[in-house]
């Protein structure tokens, strides 16, 4: 019996029936709920000393503390801003450049070495040049973020052009699709889940970078309230910076899933 196409599209890869959106939200309330039961348990027991795992009870008073007074809001908002600013000019740079070399052998050539020579040196390293160029200002920040953000878009994009179907392409010449129809229609479309996903892991390491760069040079931000937890030996205090962190990412994770998810309707058919 045929498999129809919205059904097919609902299966996981070993062919069974794959999680409703009801299901997969129930699923994740409780492993968030198993989580928190756990860190509960551990620190009601007394297994770890609280002076390295707080209970969740003292990170809660620890952000109620903060977000009364509005020092919370400060600090999420300057990151936040922080992350949005250099991911957006990440993926303003990586995406055309992407394009570029993923559609052109000539500049793929060019542009790829100088690629693999940058990749390799962590977002870190780049720290303290960025501070000697630019100071501890904003500027220098969001560009530390935009440059760990860059690379993962970038090769995410390059695959994805790499793996578009050339009978996809073909099929086009043969119905008399001109060369920038094939690409907007065939190409571009194929590479988009690349794309989306290389959007993700930069998002992911624009925080891992933001971070680094709150922690090194910032009086401000969720990396310094972690920092600042640090050397005070308030220990709830970096609980709930890395908590905030994690809301964060996880939110804007979600955005770009939504807008993958409107993008490229014809995946989700049936789910």
């Amino acid at each position: 019996m045929p498999i129809r196409a919205d059904t097919a599209n609902a299966r996981d890869v070993f062919g069974a029936v794959a999680l409703t959106k009801r299901r997969r939200n129930l699923l994740a309330l409780v492993s968030i709920a198993g989580l928190l039961m756990l860190w509960w348990l551990v620190t009601a027991l007394a297994w770890v000393d609280k002076v390295l795992l707080p209970a969740p009870a003292e990170v809660l008073s620890a952000f109620m503390r903060s977000a009364s007074d509005g020092s919370l809001a400060k600090h999420v908002g300057i990151s936040l801003l922080r992350v949005v600013e250099g991911f957006a000019i990440a993926l303003a740079v990586a995406v055309p450049i992407g394009i570029l070399m993923g559609s052109f052998a000539i500049a793929r050539g060019l542009i790829e070495p100088v690629v693999e020579l940058l990749r390799p040196i962590p977002p870190i390293a780049v720290i303290p040049l960025a501070i000697l160029w630019f100071g501890i200002e904003e500027l220098s920040k969001v560009l530390i973020i935009a440059y760990g953000a860059f690379f993962p878009i970038l090769v995410n994009t390059i695959a994805g052009f790499h793996e578009v179907d050339r009978t996809h392409i073909r099929a086009a010449q043969a119905l008399g699709a001109s060369r920038l129809q094939i690409f907007r229609d065939v190409v571009l479309r194929s590479a988009y889940p690349f794309i989306v996903v290389g959007a993700r892991l930069g998002m992911g390491m624009a925080f891992i970078v933001l971070v680094a760069a709150e922690l090194i040079a910032s009086d401000a931000g969720l990396g310094y309230l972690i920092n600042d937890g640090r050397y005070n030996f308030h220990t709830d205090q970096i609980f709930l910076g890395m908590a905030c962190i994690g809301v964060l990412g996880f939110l804007l994770n979600r955005a770009l899933l939504e807008a993958e998810r409107h993008l490229l309707k014809w995946k989700y058919v049936g789910q």
